[in-house]
């Protein structure tokens, strides 16, 4: 597929979130704990038909396919999507991953058996298309599995501290991703097509230090990626500064500790 997959608005987000590229598998690695929780809560079968919505470079499409049920993985970005290929080769896993636009997604009505997203969909830039799409594409009777940041996360804070140094938001703001991460918004977005249940979970982020965190982030998170590269002199050495300081304040006598809470959120779709 193409650029053209991608639908207008969401070209800049695209291009952000593919910054980060083969290097977002050390990202994931991060949340692999996290990823693994919606995957066991999921329970993939074999020979099912499960997508993998904003699926990066994959990790939890390749752990579906472990478990033996025929995945299908989708993102923005056409490099992590050539990441998650190289990967799964390397796995021997057969994944069908495509570029592709989680607010238009390219497949038939109740195409899937079930639809899983870890910490991805969150981040679509009109949440109802989304939600519709994930409705759309998912059987009667099919299931559905997301992770998102909770609103008072630890990731919110990193998300804050980087807000400073952006551009103003459009007129009005886009709306935050973390209010994927509320049982009531959830229940707006998807309780008219699913059956909804919820669990927490928390992932902590370890590193030796808030430096090791910035390295981690600058080089393979896109948000922080491309926000780097927009700033010069002062104002990147001050991102750099506060990101490292926010982070060295989760740590403990063997490095940071930062525990990042998020929600489970398990659906089967309605007939």
């Amino acid at each position: 597929m193409s650029e053209q997959t991608i639908q207008q608005h969401n070209q800049k987000p695209a291009a952000v979130w593919n910054s980060g590229g083969a290097n977002y598998e050390r990202i994931s690695q991060t949340i692999a704990d996290a990823i693994e929780h919606c995957v066991i809560r999921l329970d993939p079968k074999p020979q099912e038909r499960v997508l993998d919505v904003a699926t990066g470079t994959g990790w939890a499409a390749r752990r579906v396919a472990a478990r033996g049920a025929q995945v299908t993985g989708i993102d923005l970005g056409a490099d992590l999507i050539e990441a998650a290929r190289a990967r799964a080769n390397d796995e021997q896993l057969k994944i069908d991953f495509q570029v592709g636009d989680a607010e238009s997604l390219p497949f038939e009505n109740k195409t899937f058996d079930a639809v899983i997203s870890t910490f991805g969909v969150m981040f679509a830039s009109r949440p109802e298309a989304a939600a519709n799409e994930l409705s759309r594409i998912c059987k009667p009777g099919g299931r559905i599995a997301l992770t998102a940041w909770l609103p008072d996360s630890a990731m919110v804070g990193v998300f804050k501290v980087m807000k400073t140094y952006m551009a103003a938001p459009a007129t009005p703001a886009p709306p935050s991703p973390f209010e994927w991460g509320g049982r009531e918004r959830v229940q707006q977005l998807l309780g008219a097509s699913f059956d909804l249940r919820f669990e927490q979970g928390t992932s902590v982020l370890r590193t030796p230090d808030g430096e090791a965190a910035w390295n981690l982030f600058v080089t393979g998170y896109g948000p922080t990626r491309t926000l780097a590269s927009t700033l010069d002199g002062d104002r990147l050495e001050n991102l750099k500064r506060d990101f490292i300081a926010f982070h060295d304040g989760f740590k403990s006598d063997l490095g940071v500790a930062m525990p990042r809470e998020y929600l489970v959120t398990i659906g089967i779709r309605k007939s």
